[in-house]
């Protein structure tokens, strides 16, 4: 045992534990499958519509950072249309 700040005592290797019961750690076919339709699932989600959202998300970051730089331009770009006009 190792003892970190003289407290907490850990163990000198990593105690390990699964949840087999003491059946076989493999894989079952229907596991794969199952897996595999996730997999499939997930991949379908990366259309255009995803596409557009993670550029959203990326304009909305990199406006939330620079909030009062954006509402300063906003403003300007108002005030010079209203005069334009």
């Amino acid at each position: 045992m190792t003892i970190d700040n003289m407290t907490n005592r850990h163990p000198a290797t990593p105690f390990w534990s699964t949840a087999s019961f003491g059946d076989s750690t493999d894989t079952t076919p229907v596991e794969l499958s199952g897996l595999s339709e996730h997999l499939v699932s997930c991949k379908g989600v990366n259309g255009r519509l995803f596409t557009i959202q993670c550029l959203a998300e990326a304009a909305d970051r990199f406006i939330a950072a620079r909030l009062v730089t954006t509402l300063v331009v906003a403003a300007f770009l108002i005030g010079v249309t209203a005069l334009v006009m």
